[in-house]
């Protein structure tokens, strides 16, 4: 095969369709971004949960003298010196508590106005109002059920508490988004498939008239159906570029510069340029790979001679 020829052919098929070639490019380059931005968006949800979970602890709250009428199990009153001592012992028995922490009413209460200063709460809540409580840390957090089951209900308990459950709304927020960003690419990347298979039969039937004679000559139909694969492909490449481009862009706005969220939420571990570079040549390969895919399946079908 001359490759002068194979060049040529394609330099004519893209000048006589250049508005769909450009569409092609730019429906690959969205659609490929947003590829490559759900694929960040999973893996800095893993490293949110792996980070936050690791971090979260397990709370036994004590009672205190004003559960006495709301909670069963403190009916007998606040909790005593014996049964924290208990607790504390049962606790430091498990070998799954990697730590614990003791907070007193007093420690609760300044907790708690920190956390809810602007709240007008905060100013009718007393420390004696505030439960003591056993923070405790897990070796393994998914663990919790066994805490539970040996704590609840113990003397002197009042609830236990899995902080994780706070983070499970804002990680199914997360996995929702991800959710529905997977579902867009989707519908892109079928609106990228659509359009280069519009693009590659318009190119072969405005040069019907060449194929025709080329086939009359003998040229085999991969020769034939050569040209218009890699002018896909090379559309492909292009939008596959200008996604790597907009990944790299959209880094570098959200975290560095710009929107600066790195500075704006310190509690979140952003992921840093390594794992969006990896994404890079997969981004290519799928710009590369599913146009030339598209454009033989097409002409399988559509350019018989």
């Amino acid at each position: 095969m001359r490759a002068h020829f194979v060049l040529s052919e394609i330099g004519v098929g893209l000048r006589r369709n250049l508005t769909m070639t450009f569409a092609v490019i730019i429906s690959v380059a969205l659609s490929l971004a947003l590829t490559g931005g759900a694929l960040l968006v999973n893996k800095q949800v893993d490293a949110m949960k792996g980070y936050w979970y690791d971090k979260v602890e397990v709370t036994i709250y004590m009672c205190n003298k004003s559960d006495a009428a709301s909670t069963p199990n403190c009916a007998r009153g606040a909790v005593t010196d014996d049964q924290k001592a208990s607790i504390l012992k049962d606790l430091r028995a498990q070998p799954i508590v990697e730590k614990v922490y003791f907070e007193n009413s007093e420690q609760a209460y300044k907790h708690y106005q920190e956390q809810f200063k602007s709240s007008s709460l905060a100013s009718t809540i007393t420390p004696d109002q505030m439960q003591e409580n056993y923070r405790v840390k897990l070796k393994d957090p998914t663990k919790f059920a066994i805490v539970a089951s040996l704590f609840e209900g113990h003397p002197g308990v009042q609830s236990v508490v899995d902080q994780r459950d706070t983070l499970k709304n804002l990680f199914g927020l997360l996995n929702g988004m991800t959710t529905v960003a997977w579902v867009v690419l989707a519908f892109m990347l079928t609106v990228a498939m659509l359009l280069i298979v519009n693009t590659v039969r318009v190119s072969a039937f405005s040069r019907r008239r060449e194929t025709g004679i080329m086939r009359l000559v003998g040229a085999s139909s991969f020769y034939i159906q050569m040209p218009f694969i890699m002018e896909a492909a090379f559309a492909g490449l292009v939008g596959a570029g200008l996604a790597c481009v907009m990944l790299l862009g959209g880094r570098y706005f959200m975290i560095d510069a710009g929107l600066r969220l790195q500075e704006k939420i310190p509690l979140v571990s952003f992921l840093g340029w390594g794992p969006v570079v990896r994404e890079l040549p997969l981004v290519l390969g799928i710009g590369l790979v599913m146009p030339a895919v598209a454009a033989f399946v097409a002409l399988r079908r559509y350019l018989k001679v």
